[in-house]
């Protein structure tokens, strides 16, 4: 089991560049991956997109890509070579007339005229391989962050399904002592009727069965049985549950709500209210479960 949360970055330094990337994210019930690119990279963004996806199934995954730093391939030396001949030639003539002595300084050919430094826009293609490793770095220390809180989720679920067990339990064992309150309550639902000498037997055997089915929890302690083998079974599994425990929590809630409605024992509303309490804080994990 992984959080939906998680970080990881990775860098290199080298030859006056530097590269970072980052990866976070945040809950969120779908996959939606954002990718913060230079330039230069734009061409391989759904590479490196499907790596983040290959890497997280649920979430809005953040990933920023930096390039600093300044390399020597990045600037290049133009220099009007026609410009500073001319120049030169021209400088010895004016020596031979006037009769000047001393050589043709090199000062003379490198003013801005002559030369210019101009940055050089590469492609990527060179730091790409670099940057798609520094990725699945990252991403490899993403996932680290969130089994560790995965983890600790898994725990705590383990903790509320182990109560939502117990509660069964005690539903389990209550409504088989209100067997006999419920004899009790049809017998004299049954005089009451009885007294009405125009009711007919058929009409006595609807009531009885009105009765008897609206107390009646047995099917729905059953399917809750169930449900919680099936949540112990899925916090317990490798990989992507977030979906199915999401799932698997409403239908629980969905049997604790008919048995609470049919009974109006005062034990079973407090083993009730007990069980929705634990099934919110199971709501609010699994909202951070993959």
């Amino acid at each position: 089991m992984r959080s939906m949360t998680g970080y990881g970055q990775a860098s290199w330094s080298g030859g006056g560049r530097r590269l970072t990337v980052e990866v976070r994210s945040v809950n969120q019930r779908f996959l939606d991956v954002k990718m913060n690119l230079p330039r230069e990279y734009s061409k391989w963004e759904e590479e490196l997109r499907q790596l983040v996806q290959a890497a997280a199934e649920r979430g809005r995954v953040d990933v920023v890509v930096g390039r600093s730093g300044v390399a020597a391939g990045d600037f290049e030396v133009e220099i009007n070579e026609a410009l500073a001949r001319a120049a030169v030639e021209g400088w010895r003539k004016l020596q031979k007339r006037l009769g000047l002595g001393g050589e043709v300084d090199v000062s003379m050919v490198t003013r801005s005229e002559f030369v210019r430094i101009v940055e050089r826009r590469g492609d990527g293609s060179d730091e790409i391989p670099r940057v798609r490793k520094l990725l699945q770095q990252a991403l490899a220390e993403f996932n680290r962050a969130r089994e560790r809180e995965g983890k600790a989720l898994a725990a705590d679920m383990k903790l509320r399904c182990a109560k939502l067990l117990e509660i069964h339990r005690g539903l389990k064992a209550r409504t088989t002592v209100l067997v006999p309150e419920l004899q009790r309550r049809l017998s004299e639902r049954l005089a009451q009727l009885l007294g009405d000498s125009n009711l007919s037997e058929e009409r006595l055997a609807q009531e009885a069965a009105l009765l008897a089915d609206r107390c009646d929890v047995t099917e729905e302690l059953v399917r809750l049985a169930a449900y919680l083998e099936r949540l112990g079974e899925l916090i317990r599994q490798k990989g992507p549950a977030g979906k199915a425990v999401d799932f698997l929590v409403q239908e629980i809630h969905r049997e604790i709500n008919t048995i609470g409605s049919k009974s109006s024992d005062l034990e079973v509303t407090n083993l009730t209210l007990a069980a929705k309490a634990e099934l919110e804080k199971l709501r609010e994990q699994v909202q951070n479960i993959e």
